[in-house]
């Protein structure tokens, strides 16, 4: 990895750790959380390294409009505490759950 280069594509298939359904990569940039219960795994230090060692799963508790981005995904650790947010991915083979991130939104953001 170069200096300053932060990204790393990993765009791989996994088995949502909640709801234990089959995600297929998103095949448009990193997909890095379930596009049906929005759920993550805390793995990576930097997008897509896959570094971290805290391994605990990343629950959405909210959801933020963002003019350039669509919308943010605010997530809880639920093993270490931290608070992470992630772009949605609202296109490629299989978008995220609209309707979940939009109930999301009414959500008042944890800090």
């Amino acid at each position: 990895m170069t200096e300053g280069k932060r990204f790393q594509k990993n765009d791989a298939g996994f088995t949502c750790a909640h709801c234990g359904r089959e995600v297929p990569p998103l095949e448009v940039t990193s997909r890095d959380h379930c596009p049906h219960c929005l759920y993550s795994l805390h793995v990576d230090r930097n997008p897509g390294d896959r570094q971290n060692p805290c391994r605990g799963v990343l629950r959405p508790v909210s959801a933020l409009p963002h003019p350039k981005k669509g919308y943010v995904i605010v997530y809880r650790c639920e093993k270490c505490g931290a608070i992470l947010r992630n772009k949605a991915a609202l296109s490629g083979n299989t978008p995220d759950n609209v309707d979940l991130i939009i109930r999301l939104t009414s959500q008042p953001m944890e800090e």
